[in-house]
């Protein structure tokens, strides 16, 4: 079997090199992005993988197919860069990547505690010997109601750690599961927003879902109220949320993701000129907190990525199922 593996970051080239032994594979490995000018570099293979910046258009898609390739892996959870509905109809399998929630969970805790204890501007004043403690009183979670929208794997798992803190949750979700019902209690979208000191965001990508927060959700919160968001970056509208913050409207937002990021995030920048504004403007806020879409980066959720990527291509090579296969 032979793979052609896109967008190879040096931390997955160990259990790369650990399947290709394993399953005797022949690999194509390369950093670059699967692309109309990269698509020669995966003739002759039997399936492709990347992580999610490549943009599987149902263009791309058909030339795959053209090639004989019916085989594709995606080595992360979001499928919102993939045409599902084209990669149906032109019977390619396709896979995402499953990994542990408690890396992304236990994230959302860490930028929600540096929120609330206004860590970026203390972090500001040691840097230039500054000591004082002017502007940087904080609040405790023990008294505060957070809100969590959206309860799949990582939303239970945020509020499994928040519960710890004694803070009263809320929650809502197109699903309601038992074990965020024993730890919360189910309230209307409106509610969450009205009602908590701390919301996280950790829904889909969805028509339903984008710009989730807005203008009308961003205007029922509390002024001392925060937004975390480790989702999606597209479930905020940005300028929305930057009239809130320029106004004083909410209390703060932390954001492991962004609107528009690809090509920015992941990347070193350091001499380029951004091309998102509403990145560049938004982060030198002392309340806002912006980090490169890491929350997910642990060593065990990077090993699980790849093997969901390289085993379900295995699986879909020999005519089998496999457990991360989008049906």
């Amino acid at each position: 079997m032979k793979f052609c593996v896109y967008e190879v970051r040096e931390d997955e080239r160990q259990m790369l090199e650990t399947l290709r032994q394993k399953y005797d594979l022949e690999l194509v490995i390369t950093e670059q992005d699967l692309n109309e000018e990269t698509l020669q570099l995966a003739e002759g293979c039997d399936g492709v993988s990347t992580l999610g910046h490549s943009q599987m258009t149902r263009n791309l898609l058909e030339k795959l197919a053209a090639m004989g390739i019916h085989s594709y892996s995606c080595r992360c959870i979001g499928v919102n860069h993939i045409d599902l509905q084209a990669a149906h109809e032109l019977k390619i399998r396709v896979s995402n990547a499953n990994y542990s929630p408690y890396g992304v969970a236990d994230y959302t805790v860490m930028l929600m505690l540096m929120l609330i204890r206004r860590y970026k501007p203390a972090l500001w004043r040691q840097q230039v010997n500054d000591y004082s403690l002017g502007g940087l009183m904080g609040r405790e979670m023990r008294g505060m109601t957070v809100g969590i929208i959206g309860t799949g794997r990582i939303g239970c798992a945020v509020m499994q750690n928040l519960s710890g803190f004694g803070c009263k949750l809320l929650c809502n979700s197109h699903r309601e599961r038992p074990e965020a019902a024993r730890l919360g209690e189910y309230v209307s979208l409106d509610e969450i927003f009205t009602r908590c000191d701390m919301i996280s965001l950790h829904t889909p990508l969805l028509d339903s879902t984008r710009h989730l927060v807005n203008e009308r959700t961003l205007s029922l919160m509390k002024p001392n109220a925060m937004i975390v968001n480790c989702a999606r970056g597209e479930l905020m509208d940005i300028q929305a949320v930057t009239r809130a913050i320029e106004n004083r409207k909410i209390g703060g937002v932390a954001m492991d993701v962004f609107e528009k990021e690809n090509g920015i995030y992941h990347h070193d920048c350091r001499t380029d000129i951004l091309k998102n504004r509403d990145m560049a403007y938004l982060r030198q806020f002392p309340n806002v907190i912006m980090t490169q879409h890491m929350a997910f980066y642990t060593a065990e959720a990077v090993d699980s990525m790849v093997i969901c990527g390289i085993e379900s291509l295995v699986a879909f090579a020999q005519g089998k199922q496999y457990p991360c296969e989008i049906v």
